[in-house]
């Protein structure tokens, strides 16, 4: 049940190259790398903090709201790294401000994250007036559009990124607080893990992740919209769940919400690449969203023996 996500995986490749050989060119193989690139920052956000038990629902207003604010900022002259570095320090302050208000205030994590982020999405309406900023320069859009001789840089941050966080989660004494945190709170606390500190040390790294999608994406597009990342809305939560993350908490592996991304993005890229209407795939979304949940039903009665 834990690998489930791989063998649907080499399913999938394997349908969409029997209705369309083309698929298994380096073209469209690098293309779906490209385009799981900020679906899997995305997801690796929602993880960080469905570990811990709890739902985070603005990654995407996360993502949108902070790419917008260094865009601004670079517009008005920032230098482009530290435009860049404003965006990654918004999301963490998001996250920040989210793990306190979960964790001093008591708050239901997912109504707080649903109402942050109808406050970040609408800020971003209202800042931008339903505008989109665009003309970005050609430095900014590098790692998103850019290519390391016949390869496409985007993929790179991707993998960089996820064995950052495989190190994270498997390797340092945070990474195994934040699973045990998961498992159960009241142990954790017991075996002397500062429960509260690890919580919002979660939600500041799920901000962190989610405004580096931010920037990566508005570079991707080469413009910051109204309506920015909002097919990533669902997704990012199916990919990270059907990679193996519970939604109970205390369970979850890097390698996982890996392949749950790069499912996804096989599903998604392969039924437009078969001319497949975009409604329907706007319904294959929803169905994998349905079957995320019932695959993490499926295993923890599994696990539990009952």
């Amino acid at each position: 049940m834990n690998n489930i996500v791989w063998i649907l995986l080499v399913v999938s490749i394997l349908i969409m190259g029997m209705f369309q050989s083309s698929f298994y060119s380096f073209g469209i193989l690098s293309n779906i790398l490209v385009q799981g690139t900020v679906l899997g920052m995305l997801a690796l956000a929602v993880a960080m903090v469905v570990l811990l038990g709890d739902i985070n629902l603005c990654t995407v207003g996360t993502a949108g709201f902070s790419a917008l604010i260094g865009v601004m900022a670079m517009k008005r002259g920032f230098p482009i790294p530290l435009s860049v570095l404003v965006i990654l320090l918004v999301g963490g302050a998001v996250g920040f401000i989210n793990g306190l208000i979960v964790t001093r205030l008591k708050a239901n994590a997912f109504i707080e994250t649903l109402a942050m982020n109808l406050v970040l999405e609408g800020a971003l309406l209202a800042i931008t007036n339903g505008t989109t900023i665009s003309q970005l320069p050609d430095s900014y859009k590098y790692i998103s559009q850019g290519k390391i001789g016949i390869f496409p840089a985007l993929p790179l941050v991707l993998f960089g990124i996820f064995i950052l966080f495989y190190f994270l989660w498997n390797k340092t004494s945070f990474g195994r607080s934040v699973f045990a945190v998961g498992g159960n709170s009241l142990s954790a606390y017991i075996a002397g893990i500062n429960v509260r500190t690890v919580k919002v040390g979660a939600y500041v790294l799920s901000g962190f992740l989610s405004g580096l999608a931010g920037y990566l994406l508005s570079g991707y597009m080469g413009a910051v919209t109204s309506s920015f990342g909002s097919s990533y809305e669902n997704l990012c939560i199916a990919a990270a769940v059907i990679g193996g993350v519970s939604l109970t908490g205390g369970k979850g592996s890097i390698v996982g919400v890996l392949g749950g991304t790069l499912l996804l993005t096989v599903i998604q890229v392969g039924l437009a690449i078969l001319g497949i209407p975009s409604t329907m795939i706007t319904l294959a979304g929803g169905v994998m969203i349905f079957v995320a949940v019932v695959i993490d039903s499926i295993r923890n009665i599994y696990q539990t023996g009952r």
